[in-house]
């Protein structure tokens, strides 16, 4: 359906905004970090997921594409519906949600409202097992700037921000310069993203 909103932010409310794209008002389901980054008379792109029904034609929109990856990603859990997804990516960033599933952090999904243990333990349990196969399917091979199989936190980075719909190409740069051995996987993941983002 739609790929991206792009027009001024008319409306910001407490779980959705509203983009006036050449007159016609979008309202988009959003989360908590998406709304902090929108102020009402400004310009904004948000990356849209639509979600029709019989009796309904929702539309939800983020500021960044990792973010609707992730909800996309929630989605498609078993019992997880558009409202639980916006609830944990609404405290857990795309960075966070990614380690808190490959390291089985229930703890850190259980804090979104109305995500109890059974939900964050099935979270977990499918995602996990999506990532690994989204990992397994890359070719990290071909390009200088690609990431090369490895172990240990360079290998747990390099799967966050797969998983978060990147090429191993981006990785690759993104990753390059940082001292992944220094700092801990979730630091690594961070600086990453904000070099891409910084591009």
């Amino acid at each position: 359906m739609f790929y991206f909103l792009r027009g001024t932010v008319a409306a910001v409310e407490e779980d959705l905004a509203v983009i006036d794209c050449g007159g016609v008002g979008f309202a988009c389901y959003t989360t908590a970090a998406t709304l902090s980054k929108l102020k009402t008379g400004s310009e904004q792109t948000l990356y849209t997921h639509c979600n029709i029904r019989e009796d309904a034609f929702d539309i939800f929109g983020f500021a960044s594409r990792e973010e609707k990856n992730c909800f996309k990603l929630l989605l498609g859990v078993s019992g997880v519906g558009p409202k639980a997804a916006l609830a944990i990516l609404s405290v857990l960033p795309p960075d966070r949600l990614t380690l808190a599933v490959m390291t089985g952090d229930e703890k850190a999904l259980s804090a979104a409202n109305g995500v109890g243990k059974k939900m964050a333990q099935r979270v977990i349990l499918e995602l996990k097992d999506k990532i690994g196969k989204g990992v397994q399917t890359l070719d990290f091979s071909g390009t200088a700037a690609a990431v090369p199989p490895q172990t240990g936190k360079t290998a747990e980075a390099t799967e966050a921000l797969a998983a978060l719909g990147f090429r191993p190409s981006e990785i690759g740069l993104a990753l390059r310069g940082i001292d992944v051995e220094a700092l801990p996987v979730e630091e690594i993941v961070r600086l990453a993203l904000r070099a891409m983002h910084s591009k």
